[in-house]
């Protein structure tokens, strides 16, 4: 199976002490790759965009940390697989990171239905990020949550620029009150790109 389709299954989920053993190892190998998934957007906002990799090590420290045991491991199944890039998408978690509560809680007041404005920049085409449908994460009075996952769907021709050096690719926000731009490098775009079926 293409690693852009795969799913973590019970099988790909060590026991907690052999985890244990292997998590240092672990973080060590998938920093470098973390690095290059996670992408600064203005002063307060980071994409991280996510894979199997990713998922699997999140899932792993949830169970090692909560200690659950299967019941645990089915909720973590739940929540972290529809995080998995599948075919020609990119998904990312968007964290608006504000150290201080009262201007986070000012600003998040200011951005609501920020989800719906995050975008690829692929050459001259736009690719529009969807909201995960799990839950509304703009309130009735219009704040918004800090996180949102959101999925990057590309058209095959989008999916075949991003490997091109020549054309400029962005992740971007138009939302009125936090427009912000950022480049994507060529080591991000390569990493990225091994999500793509």
């Amino acid at each position: 199976m293409p690693a852009s389709l795969r799913q973590v299954t019970t099988q790909d989920i060590i026991p907690d002490k052999a985890y244990a053993l292997e998590r240092k190892a672990r973080r060590a190998a998938l920093a470098p790759v973390k690095r290059l998934r996670r992408i600064a957007l203005g002063p307060h906002c980071t994409l991280y965009f996510e894979s199997f990799e990713t998922m699997l090590f999140q899932i792993q420290e949830m169970l090692l940390t909560e200690k659950g045991g299967a019941a645990q491991l089915a909720d973590e199944l739940a929540a972290y697989n529809p995080l998995i890039p599948q075919g020609r998408e990119l998904v990312a978690t968007v964290m608006f990171e504000i150290d201080d509560p009262v201007r986070r809680a000012a600003i998040l007041a200011s951005l609501g239905g920020v989800e719906d404005h995050f975008f690829l920049s692929i050459g001259e085409h736009r690719a529009a990020g969807r909201p995960e449908g799990d839950i509304d994460r703009t309130r009735d009075d219009g704040k918004t949550s800090s996180v949102h996952f959101l999925r990057f769907a590309l058209t095959d021709d989008q999916a075949a620029r991003l490997h091109d050096p020549r054309v400029p690719v962005m992740v971007g926000c138009d939302h009125p009150l936090y427009g912000h731009l950022a480049v994507l490098t060529g080591e991000t775009r390569s990493e990225l790109a091994k999500d793509l079926a």
